[in-house]
């Protein structure tokens, strides 16, 4: 046999690996396609029944979302597995290559970016209910609630005035907004990436993504819904007490510090007062989305390893206290957030894995892959 035929046969048998890869992930991935497909139904419905179509989202995450996440991403995720193997692996022209260009790795990243863009639609359809809460219930109407117990929990005073002292460094606080703004979303959204397109992983793929997409129906859906609020940088704006948090807002807009949380507050107010929907738009303080989205890496990095487990539980004090600070929310919504994570976290847990689960750094069946 010649050579020609024998590279023949062997691309056809990795087309044929890669194709049985990928229909083995999206068969395990099938619950959470039918839950993302529920949720858009059901988000819909609600457009057409409370004469809200206008307030529809999906197109407004189309070109950002298709860019990172079937685009810049996967190049990156390609380029650090490359990286990774090269380091590690003593034939880096050869194996590194053979391990990252697997019909396996590569059915992890493909059926991963599938699993990306359906949540593209998730992420439209909870921006679109969000969008309308205010409209179903009338209004905002917890802020004065929520401000009075975050104020008998601190002793009597709001939360905010302990952390005011943040704002004497421009270093300090310039770090806390662009941390709060740019740095979670890289951790929060390409954690999410990782989980869903990495064999490491895989162990964990289905109940990690379906605790996340429970934390934005539960926390910021449901709750929300229920529980009205602005936050205390909105709070003189729904109540009329321009005195509790005027403090807090001239912080924010302090001519010698350019706050993105001020710019950012500023676009998503006049969104809500001219009713249009906007790329992340919808105003809901409690629970926070910001502690819970990243609470959820904390529970995930803990089982995995304590020491590191630490660590991301900081992160999210840290990440609380910002959103304290920044005019964002009460510290009650963090609060309420890490405990609705954590039954959330536990109880798939308790569902979703009878026996002992592989470690993340081992992959489902016995591949042994670079990346």
């Amino acid at each position: 046999m010649n050579t020609g035929a024998k590279t023949a046969i062997t691309a056809r048998g990795w087309h044929a690996r890669l194709v049985s890869a990928v229909g083995a992930r999206l068969i395990e991935d099938l619950w959470l396609y039918m839950a993302i497909g529920a949720y858009c139904l059901v988000g819909l419905t609600l457009l057409v029944v409370s004469g809200q179509i206008g307030q529809m989202a999906y197109r407004l995450y189309l070109g950002q979302w298709t860019y990172l996440f079937l685009l810049f991403m996967p190049s990156i995720t390609l380029l650090a597995g490359w990286c990774w193997s090269v380091i590690r692996l003593h034939e880096p022209r050869t194996s590194a290559m053979h391990a990252m260009l697997s019909p396996e790795r590569i059915a992890h990243l493909l059926s991963g970016m599938a699993l990306m863009m359906a949540l593209m639609f998730f992420q439209g359809t909870f921006t679109s209910i969000k969008n309308i809460l205010p409209l179903l219930r009338g209004g905002f109407f917890y802020d004065r609630t929520l401000a009075d117990v975050d104020r008998w929990l601190s002793f009597g005073t709001d939360p905010w005035l302990f952390l005011s002292g943040f704002s004497k460094s421009s270093v300090l606080r310039s770090f806390i907004d662009w941390n709060y703004s740019a740095l979670w979303f890289v951790i929060c959204f390409g954690g999410l990436f990782y989980v869903v397109t990495s064999p490491r992983a895989a162990a964990v793929r289905v109940r990690y993504v379906s605790v996340f997409m429970l934390i934005w129906i539960v926390c910021g859906n449901i709750f929300a819904g229920f529980f009205t609020a602005v936050g205390p940088v909105f709070y003189h704006a729904v109540t009329g007490d321009a005195v509790r948090f005027a403090g807090l807002r001239q912080m924010l807009a302090s001519g010698d510090w350019a706050s993105t949380a001020a710019a950012f507050q500023h676009y998503l107010w006049s969104l809500h007062e001219s009713g249009t929907a906007g790329l992340g738009s919808g105003i809901s303080a409690f629970p926070s989305m910001h502690v819970a989205l990243i609470s959820l890496n904390a529970f995930f990095v803990a089982e995995i390893s304590p020491k590191a487990g630490f660590a991301a539980f900081a992160y999210v004090a840290f990440i609380m206290m910002s959103s304290v600070f920044l005019g964002w929310h009460y510290a009650v919504d963090g609060y309420a957030s890490i405990l609705v994570v954590a039954l959330l976290y536990y109880g798939l847990r308790w569902l979703m894995c009878p026996a002992p689960e592989l470690p993340m750094g081992t992959p489902s069946g016995g591949v042994t892959l670079g990346a």
